[in-house]
Order: structure tokens, then sequence, then C-alpha cells
């Protein structure tokens, strides 16, 4: 059985694109920075322990600001 599940993550955050897209950025930045957000973790992977954050809610997404457009959008 997988931990964090699949459920409990699309809880905090329903977009799996957006959920791989986080835990990829914040896996890199705990193997380059080793700044742990929680003080014990289950899984001895970066990508794990980052999928553990968005659980826990210390790893969330930027709200998206509405007014800007971006160009693949015209």
């Amino acid at each position: 059985m997988l931990h964090p599940s699949i459920d409990a993550l699309q809880e905090k955050i329903e977009s799996k694109y957006t959920l791989v897209s986080l835990a990829a950025m914040r896996a890199r930045e705990m193997q380059e920075q080793n700044n742990p957000q929680l003080a014990s973790y289950k899984s001895h992977k970066f990508v794990g322990k980052a999928l553990e954050e968005v659980v826990e809610g210390v790893l969330t997404k930027e709200a998206q600001d509405e007014s800007i457009v971006y160009e693949d959008e015209i």
C-alpha cells in the first residue's frame, strides 16, 4: 500500500498533473537545500517526503492570478 494514498493527496490537490509538478519541484528543493518541513517522515525518498508534506497541508499550490493572460490562452 502506498503512503500517502492518492485519495488523500487528491483531497488536498485535485489535479494529478499539479500534484506531480509540485512534488517534483519540492523534492528537488529538498535534495539541494536539505530543508525539511516536517519533524519526521515515513518515506526515505524525496518525492515521498514531498507527498507527505502535501497530505499534512504544509505544501500547497499557489493561487493563480486570474488577471494574468498567458500567451497560449489567447
